[in-house]
């Protein structure tokens, strides 16, 4: 079994979405980010970049990792709830 690393993961995703038509990414954004969340990327990267425009490719890079964090930190707030519930079920 081949077991891929995060990197490997990141690529297979971008890959997918890059061939993906736009208004399935639009619905898959929409899913699973929810439109509210959406806005507030997009208004909080028009801002960080307007603040400093030559520093693009950092941002754009700061602003993946970022969702990159937000993802596992998500991830980590379900599984500990989950925990504490499951906890709970059993006491």
């Amino acid at each position: 079994m081949d077991v891929k690393t995060k990197k490997d993961l990141a690529v297979d995703f971008i890959n997918s979405i890059r061939t993906m038509e736009p208004t399935a990414l639009n619905a898959l954004i929409v899913k699973e980010a929810v439109e509210d969340l959406a806005q507030f990327f997009l208004n909080y990267s028009a801002n960080l970049i307007s603040k400093d425009p030559s520093r693009v490719l950092e941002n754009t890079s700061s602003l993946m990792l970022m969702g990159y964090l937000i993802r596992t930190y998500e991830e980590k707030n379900n599984s500990t709830q989950k925990g504490l519930f499951q906890s709970y079920a059993y006491a």
